[in-house]
């Protein structure tokens, strides 16, 4: 049965919750999503938007992928969207998600040093990006949080068949944001998804040192918490805002958002997973 609740001023706590404000709903669903939907702003732009067309609150929790996958798992949430796709697929395999949908995708960069002590902007390839930062031990910061970037970072590293283990990789333990000003600071090296980059890159001493190998293609998909699992969650509020995401509306909202003139995400709806 749907109910009414008052909508609180919109804040940013620090767990990542985001309450909306202004009037009262007739329903609300719990959306744990990435820190970096929300650091690029998209977040707030499509949520605002689908709040117009929709009586359901959307209330969202930022935090990185594994959190919210596990926040799935647990049905504290009614729907998530990440940025992992291999810890999606066994989200969905062990039956705590059902209905994936691809929604869009983005990529990832190396960002460093603006005089790139270790000559990044040479490389043809990420992998051999990373080879340079290693070999001549300059700082890296990794987000070490399980998050969909930490995620993908380890996974290029394996490509070099051993783990970072150099005296200059430095893990931050925080979202991308907290990651890239730490870089900044430190005169240090990041891998980042290029919202927020785009989003964060003037408040930074960092430059874009390598992007466009097909290895960072960031894929996003959304996906509803199993009531088979969790009976309580919200999957029908949970699946209409899922189907405007992916539909003709929510497809050209995320394809129109822009910094600075920048696309920052491809609307990917009914295409395959990358």
């Amino acid at each position: 049965m749907k109910y009414f609740h008052l909508r609180l001023t919109r804040t940013v706590l620090a767990m990542g919750f985001i309450f909306l404000s202004g009037i009262s709903w007739a329903d609300s669903i719990r959306f744990a999503t990435t820190t970096s939907t929300y650091n690029s702003g998209l977040l707030d732009y499509l949520v605002l938007q689908y709040e117009k067309v929709s009586d359901t609150q959307v209330q969202v929790i930022s935090v990185g992928t594994g959190k919210a996958l596990k926040m799935g798992e647990n049905g504290d949430v009614d729907i998530v969207m990440t940025h992992a796709p291999l810890a999606e697929a066994h989200f969905v395999d062990q039956d705590f998600g059902i209905e994936p949908l691809s929604v869009m995708y983005n990529d990832f960069v190396l960002v460093g040093p603006k005089k790139d002590p270790a000559s990044v902007s040479h490389a043809q390839t990420v992998i051999e990006g990373l080879t340079l930062i290693m070999e001549s031990n300059q700082r890296f910061i990794s987000r070490g949080d399980d998050s969909g970037t930490h995620k993908k970072e380890l996974q290029l590293w394996r490509h070099l068949g051993q783990s970072p283990a150099f005296d200059g990789y430095l893990e931050s333990g925080r979202g991308m944001g907290h990651s890239l000003h730490m870089a900044s600071e430190m005169n240090a090296y990041t891998l980042t998804d290029r919202g927020t980059w785009l989003a964060l890159k003037n408040k930074l001493q960092l430059r874009l040192a390598l992007d466009s190998d097909p290895r960072l293609i960031n894929p996003y998909q959304v996906i509803l918490v199993n009531p088979k699992r969790h009976p309580h969650v919200n999957v029908d509020s949970a699946r209409d805002f899922a189907q405007w995401l992916v539909s003709g509306a929510g497809q050209e909202l995320i394809g129109a958002f822009r910094i600075n003139g920048e696309v920052l995400f491809i609307p990917s709806a009914n295409q395959p997973i990358l």
